[in-house]
């Protein structure tokens, strides 16, 4: 085997030993010429002074005697010197007795020197005799070229630095010969003979040892390899043994997977048949879900449809003139007839989840006053004994990001869920502000929920036991409804209850603040509360009013009412006012549920008193603060007052039902619109050829031409593309607000709706009328 000069072991150790060598010898080399320029240097010196010691006295008696043609002598004989260039002899009057110089040698080398030793060196010495050595008699002065010394230290430095480089030269040279002799040819020997064994036959005898090295590194080297070239022999034979197994078993093998071919083929005919059942079953499913979403929305349509008229005509009902009795009725009417919406909502949100359509706006909305409206609303559902309270965070922000509709919702089902089960006590609702969102907790001192079922009850259409559906009614669909929204929200939902304790539901929401917390108003006064040291309202006062600059102090239901410095008295409990006005003719402020106000004797004789129905919002006891206290404008979170809604404007009504006809343009008309009327979008084209409208309330589905086709071709006319179009339908599906903006139309209105709904609607599209 041939291993190239530069790639054998031996080159390699000799270049290393040169390369050390040479860096040892350049250094000694180098150190050497250090001494020899600390030398020459030192000489440079040690010469000069030497001739200017010789050159004194003879330089002293001639200055003494002032002898110009001695002087004249002496320095030419100091410039036969090869390194003196110039010399002067200069009495103590500074005359120049003698001077003679001569140009400084030139060499290519010359550079290098003067680097070394600086190009000239100038000497001087003054001049006394011997008697008198601090009578100065003159000065003797010496320039010196340095290169006649430096000429001679390149020399010896150049000699010195050749013959290092010469003696590790042949130092590589030699020791590149005795490793390749006691080295690089054994082991090339080693290797060629390792190369040219072959190593799959059966027998071979052991490799050699190179002369002279049977005991040393490559010795052991060859009794390794012929112990590892023996055992590979022992392999290559085993392996051989191994193969001619394998080949039997390869045989056997062939049969056993012709075999075992023959069985998959039948098993993938079965499991062709098993494929097609599975995509007929599939077609199946999605042909199912098609025909459930399709019947969502048509029966979305048939209940929201006469539900519509039904609600409509109720209100319509409310807004004119109606006895005690008669008005009661219908508000039960219309009450039981939201229930049932609210009912439908629920249902077609939980189809919502399962289908994956769910969408969250991300919208600012007052939480707050969000809250408290829920809770007014909601309130008439509390039994007679339970106090609801809402306990609003004054630091809760004015405006928070979230999804409104989705966020009352959950606040509706947890608080109608409390108000359901709780017979007697508090229903409290809380709402703080938290560091990532807020925090909304429902407390109730109601039946409790037993540990088995706790986990049940988020179920849809499941309840925590059979007895409670018919002691309470319900569908079951309130709490899972809730849980699924808290956690499309990437909220949380927790419960803490007690069977026959009560229950605590904790809602936290990630909803940013928009904005910063409200600047609470600025009052003066003393405010008394009496009521019992345990209840909601004693709690509510007690956290707000501090925050708005009043002085607050909380007397028991049993308390003394013998001295009553204060400039207001807040109460929940009617029973003590008359021993109160007996003593005492502090204005009032009475805090009562529906229906458990005073009458109007008992007013007259209990003035001043002003009454307030529980739940106790915020902006309705600041307002009644302000007016009993006397004190300055609304609160700063009061609500914007309404704007002035249009009622010039003229509206066309496409709408196929008589009911749903008679309750929208009773609506239009107790808000002071102009209707105009069409029973299908075709008429609706052809009222439009001669009439002028401002804005279209436009039914979805109706006979001859649907709402769809009427507004796409509306669109196409010119003069109508900004024509306000609001679709008017009862399919509350996820996809049906994009399917009647692709038609063209720029909002959306579910049925049943309320009046209120429809007027924001109308001034939102029509407030650029004049």
């Amino acid at each position: 085997m041939d291993i190239a000069l530069t790639q054998r072991l031996s080159f390699k150790q000799a270049g290393l030993t040169v390369l050390v060598a040479f860096i040892l010898g350049t250094t000694l080399s180098f150190f050497q010429v250090g001494i020899d320029y600390a030398s020459e240097d030192a000489s440079i010196n040690r010469e000069i002074n030497a001739l200017m010691e010789i050159s004194h006295n003879p330089a002293a008696r001639i200055a003494y005697n002032i002898d110009a043609e001695l002087a004249q002598e002496l320095v030419l004989g100091l410039l036969r010197s090869p390194a003196v260039i110039s010399a002067q002899i200069i009495d103590n009057n500074q005359l120049t007795l003698a001077r003679v110089s001569r140009p400084a040698m030139e060499s290519r080398y010359r550079a290098i020197s003067d680097f070394i030793f600086g190009p000239r060196r100038h000497f001087e010495t003054a001049l006394f005799v011997s008697h008198s050595p601090t009578e100065a008699l003159g000065l003797l002065s010496l320039e010196v070229d340095t290169y006649a010394f430096g000429s001679h230290f390149l020399r010896r430095s150049l000699l010195t630095l050749l013959t290092g480089f010469a003696r590790s030269l042949l130092l590589s040279l030699i020791l590149l010969v005795l490793f390749y002799f006691m080295l690089t040819k054994p082991l090339t020997g080693f290797i060629r003979a390792l190369s040219e064994r072959d190593l799959r036959s059966p027998h071979h005898s052991k490799l050699p040892y190179p002369p002279g090295h049977e005991r040393d590194e490559i010795g052991v080297l060859v009794d390794v390899t012929n112990r590892q070239l023996a055992s590979i022999a022992s392999e290559i034979e085993q392996r051989q043994h191994a193969e001619d197994r394998l080949t039997r078993y390869l045989a056997e093998l062939e049969d056993m997977v012709s075999a075992r071919t023959e069985q998959l083929e039948a098993a993938n005919s079965r499991l062709l048949d098993s494929n097609r059942e599975l995509e007929a079953a599939k077609r199946t499913a999605l042909d199912m879900a098609q025909a459930r979403s399709a019947f969502l929305a048509n029966m979305s349509h048939e209940i929201r449809t006469p539900l519509n008229g039904l609600l409509g005509m109720l209100a319509l009902s409310l807004d004119g003139p109606l006895n005690n009795e008669q008005r009661q009725q219908l508000t039960i009417a219309h009450n039981s007839g939201k229930v049932l919406v609210e009912l439908l909502n629920d249902i077609l949100d939980l189809s919502k989840f399962e289908a994956g359509q769910l969408e969250l706006e991300h919208i600012p909305f007052d939480l707050g006053s969000m809250v408290e409206e829920t809770a007014n609303l909601l309130s008439q559902n509390a039994a007679p004994g339970v106090e609801l309270t809402c306990l609003i965070d004054p630091r809760l922000p004015t405006q928070v990001l979230g999804d409104p509709t989705r966020v009352r919702q959950i606040v509706s089902n947890l608080l109608s869920n409390a108000l359901k089960f709780t017979r007697v006590g508090r229903v409290d609702i809380s709402v703080k502000a938290q560091a990532d969102g807020v925090r909304i907790v429902v407390r109730d001192t109601g039946i409790g929920i037993a540990e088995d079922a706790q986990t049940r009850i988020f179920h849809p259409f499941a309840q925590a036991e059979v007895g409670i559906t018919r002691q309470f009614g319900g569908t079951g669909l309130g709490l899972a409804l809730t849980r699924r929204l808290c956690e499309a929200m990437h909220g949380h939902l927790s419960l803490e209850t007690r069977e026959g304790f009560g229950s605590t539901f904790c809602v936290e929401l990630p909803l940013p603040a928009q904005s910063s917390s409200v600047t609470p108003p600025k009052l003066h006064g003393r405010i008394l509360g009496l009521s019992p040291a345990n209840s909601g309202l004693s709690e509510q006062l007690a956290s707000v009013l501090p925050s708005w600059g009043l002085q607050y102090q909380h007397l028991d239901a049993d308390a003394a009412l013998d001295r009553l410095e204060a400039d207001l008295l807040i109460s929940d409990c009617p029973q003590r006012l008359s021993e109160l006005r007996a003593r005492s003719g502090l204005p009032i402020l009475l805090v009562s549920a529906y229906g458990n106000f005073l009458s109007n004797e008992q007013v007259a004789a209990l003035a001043p008193i002003e009454q307030l129905a529980r739940p106790l919002s915020r902006q309705a006891l600041l307002q009644a603060l302000r007016r009993t206290l006397s004190q300055g404008e609304a609160a700063t979170f009061e609500q914007p007052s309404e704007l002035p809604r249009n009622r010039q404007a003229r509206v066309l009504l496409v709408e196929d039902n008589p009911v749903n006809q008679l309750v929208a343009k009773g609506m239009l008309g107790k808000l002071g619109y102009d209707v105009l009327l069409a029973h299908h979008g075709a008429e609706a084209l052809s009222l439009l050829e001669t009439q002028t409208v401002d804005l279209i309330l436009m039914d979805c589905n109706m006979p001859v031409m649907d709402g769809y086709e009427t507004t796409r071709r509306i669109r196409q006319k010119a003069g109508f593309t900004d024509l306000p179009i609001i679709a008017l339908t009862a399919n509350a599906l996820s996809d049906e607000r994009e399917r009647c903006r692709a038609a063209g139309m720029d909002d959306y209105l579910a049925k049943p709706f309320r009046k209120d709904e429809l007027a924001a609607l109308l001034d939102q599209w029509l407030s650029t009328i004049n």
